[in-house]
């Protein structure tokens, strides 16, 4: 008989990563140098900036851009969903496939369909993270495009206008993020169909790819130097009016 422990402690483990890792990084975020901490900040410069143009021809071209980009993830979704959708009436050959591979567990039936249930519950969570984001960024062209123009730099109220415009890219931004994170955590949900260990080593394996990436890497450093920079020279021009 099929022993179902080590699967469900592997699933666990795998929920407890991602969730744990997305509160951790919140909670992280807010006091630490991080990716998301500094890129907020470089989107409220940005949006301070859009307020002193009156032709806003860059914003537009560097939002369709982001746009772009998400809208490539959305639809490449669907397709991945069409495809492991497609897996539930392929079923006895996938376990035939897994079985001639070395070293892979024993496949079991109804395990075999739970596990394509999980990658399905993956990429529509994805999916509707990367449409979501799309939406926001729209809003943004919105406010954007209602902007007032500050022809002697930005106004108490235009600069409070600008913030609400960055708190609105970034959530946009956090969306994508998380579309993306869902990719992640599915690849190791893909090694799960060979051996519930390799779906415990590959979301810890995950974890740390994660925090190396958001907090650690010479990217954050290098966005982080960038955002005190603008601080130093946006205080100078702010002093010299």
């Amino acid at each position: 008989m099929y022993n179902y422990s080590l699967d469900i402690f592997a699933l666990t483990v795998f929920v407890c990563c991602w969730a744990g890792y997305t509160w951790f990084a919140k909670k992280r975020a807010k006091t630490d140098d991080c990716i998301a901490r500094s890129l907020h900040q470089h989107r409220i410069h940005w949006m301070y900036e859009a307020m002193e143009r009156d032709f806003r021809m860059v914003e537009a071209a560097l939002l369709a851009n982001l746009e772009r980009n998400i809208a490539f993830f959305a639809s490449t979704t669907l397709l991945v969903l069409a495809g492991v959708l497609t897996l539930f009436s392929q079923v006895e050959k996938l376990e035939q496939v897994i079985a001639t591979i070395p070293f892979t567990e024993y496949p079991e039936h109804g395990m075999i369909q739970i596990k394509l249930c999980v990658l399905v519950i993956i990429f529509v969570m994805a999916f509707f993270h990367f449409t979501w984001s799309m939406r926001q960024y729209g809003f943004l062209n919105v406010m954007i495009g209602a902007a007032p123009f500050s022809e002697n730099g930005p106004q108490v109220n235009h600069q409070k206008y600008a913030y609400q415009m960055a708190i609105v890219q970034d959530q946009a931004a956090h969306s994508y993020n998380y579309g993306l994170r869902a990719y992640y955590f599915a690849i190791a949900v893909v090694l799960w169909f060979f051996h519930p260990l390799l779906l415990i080593f590959v979301s810890l394996s995950v974890v740390y790819t994660l925090f190396n990436r958001e907090f650690r890497s010479k990217a954050v450093k290098a966005i982080t130097a960038g955002q005190k920079i603008l601080e130093d020279e946006r205080n100078k021009v702010t002093e010299n009016r």
